[in-house]
């Protein structure tokens, strides 16, 4: 019988340790804030927009909204963002993704300080994941990362598989998951015979943001099955990459969609703010 990877419980857990942490230094006067861009009207970038302000004030952060119009050009955009890294009083800055497309994404990603960069987005920082020596990692693997962690599931030694080779999800999960001690291979869509190398994952993380693409044929008895997807299904439902109802009958661990990696990403997002605000300050 599988379980369910509750990444809600996880995320809370996350989020009150983090909460605590913020209570101490408030005490002491300290604030700790972050800054969130938006550029234009995109609906899923404000729901995750409402999200992390939601987040912020539970854990009892500042949250810095600048919600800009479509026209925002791109040295507009550059300006706001060498501005609020000149802040003192601005801890993170998150430019949530993706940009109109008249503005270049990795001219703003480069943009925003390597100290400030929660989201670890930008080249120096992506640069230690690969090494192994971080400050920050990147929110969603991270998530992914603190579930296992959370159910004492033991990566070391296993057979990991990873679904999808994209530089926020694919690529850092796999240098995680190989900084863990696993065994580690990536595919992605042009991977032939992909079923045969999902079968034999221990623990197969899936992020090809394909709706149901894994199917039960693709996975290992008594595999654990993380689904980092987000799509809508035929009649519009949210599912993930994962065709959950016949893979949980293989599996030892299953995340759902939603409610597994997705309130992580957020938790993780909070943690790594806390942790720019101690760097920032010479907190250890």
């Amino acid at each position: 019988m599988y379980k369910i990877l509750d990444g809600k419980a996880v995320s809370q857990s996350v989020k009150e340790q983090v909460k605590k942490q913020t209570e101490k230094l408030k005490e002491e006067g300290k604030e700790i804030a972050l800054a969130v861009i938006i550029v234009g009207d995109d609906s899923a970038s404000r729901v995750y927009v409402n999200n992390k302000k939601k987040a912020c004030e539970f854990v009892g952060f500042n949250s810095l909204e600048y919600a800009l119009p479509e026209t925002t050009t791109e040295e507009e955009l550059l300006s706001l963002i060498d501005e609020l890294n000149g802040r003192e009083d601005v801890n993170g800055i998150l430019c949530q993704l993706p940009l109109p497309k008249h503005i270049n994404e990795k001219a703003v990603i480069s943009k925003i300080s390597v100290k400030k960069d929660v989201d670890a987005f930008c080249e120096p920082n992506v640069g230690k994941i690969m090494i192994g020596d971080y400050d920050f990692l990147p929110c969603t693997p991270a998530g992914v990362m603190e579930i296992l962690k959370y159910y004492n599931i033991e990566v070391e030694g296993k057979e990991c598989v990873v679904i999808g080779r994209s530089n926020i999800v694919g690529k850092p999960m796999t240098m995680l998951l190989l900084h863990a001690n696993g065994t580690v291979t990536i595919t992605h869509s042009k991977t032939k015979n992909l079923g045969e190398i999902t079968k034999k994952a221990d623990i197969l993380v899936c992020a090809i943001g394909k709706a149901k693409f894994v199917t039960a044929d693709m996975v290992k008895d008594g595999a654990v099955v993380i689904d980092v997807g987000m799509n809508r299904d035929e009649s519009g439902k949210l599912c993930g990459d994962v065709d959950f109802d016949s893979v949980c009958e293989k599996c030892s661990y299953i995340t759902p969609v939603p409610g597994g990696v997705g309130p992580m990403t957020i938790a993780m997002l909070m943690k790594n703010t806390y942790k720019a605000f101690c760097m920032q300050n010479g907190i250890k």
